[in-house]
């Protein structure tokens, strides 16, 4: 999967990140590379689903997929 991420340079320095295709997802780092990291793990946190609040039946199956 690839998306679209909106890089800005923050007044008070380092940068900050938001992704349009997820709402709310954005974050925030000191240098690049620090926004870098910090982006991934929003983009992951924000597309994650708590399964405890997911009803499952012996017939579903939870399967994880790489996009």
């Amino acid at each position: 999967m690839k998306l679209k991420v909106v890089v800005h340079q923050a007044e008070e320095g380092g940068f900050w990140a938001e992704v349009p295709s997820i709402p709310g997802c954005a974050t925030q780092g000191e240098t690049f590379e620090e926004l870098l990291c910090n982006l991934y793990d929003a983009v992951e946190g924000c597309l994650s689903v708590d399964m405890e609040e997911v009803s499952l039946t012996e017939k579903d199956k939870i399967l994880e997929i790489a996009v």
